[in-house]
């Protein structure tokens, strides 16, 4: 490790490792709705995969934290009062996420249409990426949330509710979106984490 990697302060690093956590947690969720849409077809052999590829990003993250322990833990005043802003914003940005997943589900059910669920809970997730890519300062995070928005908007237009294979059906709003959303948030946790290494020198720019 690099004297220059040295003078980050460690808060950047575990920062960039709860993003990875973030990602790891919700893709496996994600993966686990794409399995479900699958109504018992695969289920096994794709569970034990989702569940890998969440604890091996969960590890990623782990030994970013481990490695931040070497660097340096000064925090300014005004760094400091940044953090807690940024807290408060995530907060709000979440709890609003939260409060749309939930009307839509009462809605959707209401209205007997619970296939679209999946579609526009996609939808919702995509559009909170675009408040938190300025806030924590990561560009990436408009690309997860474009990408995850022309995924929901490219399923509902073009992709059956429901199709039959060798004569099992199958929900293919839950295993197109939960699965793409899964790849996504993944490939965006793997991206954050080689965005940690290269913080603290590990990898070259």
């Amino acid at each position: 490790m690099t004297q220059t990697s040295r003078a980050i302060p460690s808060a950047a690093v575990r920062g960039t490792a709860s993003g990875v956590f973030f990602m790891a947690f919700f893709g496996t969720l994600w993966a686990y709705t794409g399995i479900m849409g699958l109504q018992g077809c695969g289920v096994p052999l794709l569970l034990v995969t989702a569940v890998a590829i969440g604890i091996a990003l969960f590890i990623g993250g782990f030994s970013l934290i481990r490695a931040s322990r070497e660097l340096t833990n000064q925090v300014s005043k005004t760094d400091l009062r940044h953090g807690k802003r940024t807290s408060f914003w995530f907060n709000i940005i979440f709890a609003a996420e939260g409060l749309a997943i939930a009307i839509t589900i009462a809605v959707s059910n209401a209205t007997r249409h619970p296939e679209l669920i999946p579609v526009i809970i996609a939808l919702i997730v995509g559009v909170h990426f675009f408040p938190l890519a300025p806030l924590f300062q990561v560009r990436l995070y408009y690309f997860t949330g474009a990408l995850l928005c022309l995924l929901a908007i490219m399923t509902w237009l073009f992709v059956p509710g429901t199709v039959t294979l060798g004569g099992h059906q199958i929900n293919a709003f839950m295993s197109v979106v939960g699965f793409g959303s899964a790849l996504i948030l993944w490939g965006t946790g793997l991206a954050i984490w080689l965005m940690g290494r290269r913080l603290l020198g590990i990898v070259p720019k």
